[in-house]
């Protein structure tokens, strides 16, 4: 889906730049940081790749800025969230994190929760960056909302079986389980609670979803979870019409992170033609100079640090008696402006940015 969306942007913008063709190639890293790094090394220096784009998961995603740190690549992470990206793994200049982080997921779906009642948090938290990143994230927007933290457990990534994890979970005692993880793991973490039974006396808080995530766990599983995202398909008519482009191409409908590989690429390619040149420094200008005004986001900046602020979404999954069809899975619950979901650049760990 990203690889089709990436394509997208670069045919809609022409698919040309300064009259030579634009490349889109792709690889399938496995989730494994060291693959990662050894494709994008030979893309840097032997087949010319100017910047790259997705680089999920978080283990990915922090190996592959690093080089691009070091090569003077642009690096775009969308789908990765954790918050080191921009704080204690940036990288100015050449490192951008577009669609989420861990902090304006906890921000949004952490406060909401323990507004309604929802005042202790046991985490049942993925056992690499990310999941690391959103169980302290979450659990520090819990305490200073007046809610406590009981307790966490942690899960290797892609688990088969959850049974030992739920049982530490029930046994906190904790009105609400936060699940610190993503994918797979999100889904098979849910399903499984269901059938232990574990939502009949505690809710589930899923910090890291997407609606593709929501249609494979299937409504009478998923109804009532509260959720976080950038991007929704049928949010407006803007979004529902590039649906339309997207969903004659893959014959399905796209989740934000597909939405922010399409965004961030026609972002950096109109940088390219209006900086006249690839040069890093010159498009990252352009870059930060020029508002994102897309079917992703309205008035979207790119902060000197690296991050792309935008507004985020809290959803709630609709019951299956509220959904016309298959993909009418959210009810819209709030809208949280860029500036108050993500964390302010005063308060960055990134050392470039930490006031001496």
């Amino acid at each position: 889906g990203a690889v089709a969306a990436a394509k997208m942007a670069v045919q809609d913008f022409g698919g040309k730049m300064f009259g030579k063709p634009i490349e889109v190639v792709n690889a399938d890293h496995q989730n494994k940081p060291d693959i990662a790094k050894n494709v994008t090394q030979q893309w840097f220096d032997r087949d010319g790749v100017d910047m790259t784009v997705e680089n999920l998961n978080s283990a990915v995603a922090l190996t592959v800025q690093a080089l691009g740190k070091e090569k003077n690549k642009i690096t775009i992470v969308t789908g990765a969230a954790t918050a080191r990206m921009t704080n204690e793994d940036c990288a100015p200049g050449t490192g951008i994190h577009y669609l989420m982080d861990t902090i304006a997921l906890s921000n949004v779906v952490g406060k909401a929760i323990v507004k309604d009642g929802g005042d202790s948090w046991f985490f049942l938290t993925a056992d690499y960056a990310f999941g690391h990143s959103l169980e302290k994230d979450t659990g520090d927007v819990v305490k200073a909302a007046g809610g406590t933290v009981k307790g966490a457990v942690r899960h290797p990534l892609s688990t088969g079986d959850f049974s030992s994890f739920l049982l530490q979970a029930q046994s906190s005692g904790a009105k609400v389980v936060g699940l610190a993880n993503a994918g797979g793991d999100t889904v098979n973490s849910i399903k499984a609670a269901a059938e232990f039974g574990l939502t009949k006396k505690q809710n589930l808080a899923a910090l890291l979803m997407l609606i593709t995530d929501v249609h494979a766990i299937g409504l009478n599983t998923a109804q009532g979870l509260y959720l976080t995202e950038g991007w929704y398909w049928d949010l407006n008519p803007e979004t529902r019409a590039w649906t339309q482009k997207y969903e004659a191409v893959m014959k399905k409908k796209p989740n934000s992170n597909h939405a922010s590989v399409y965004s961030s690429t026609m972002h950096y390619l109109k940088a390219v033609q209006a900086a006249g040149t690839d040069d890093t420094a010159a498009v990252m200008k352009k870059m930060q100079e020029t508002p994102i005004n897309d079917m992703f986001a309205k008035n979207g900046k790119l902060r000197p640090d690296g991050r792309m602020v935008h507004d985020m979404y809290l959803f709630q999954v609709k019951k299956p008696s509220e959904s016309k069809g298959a993909w009418d899975y959210y009810n819209l619950k709030g809208t949280i402006k860029g500036d108050d979901a993500f964390q302010p650049l005063a308060q960055s760990r990134c050392p470039a940015f930490v006031k001496k």
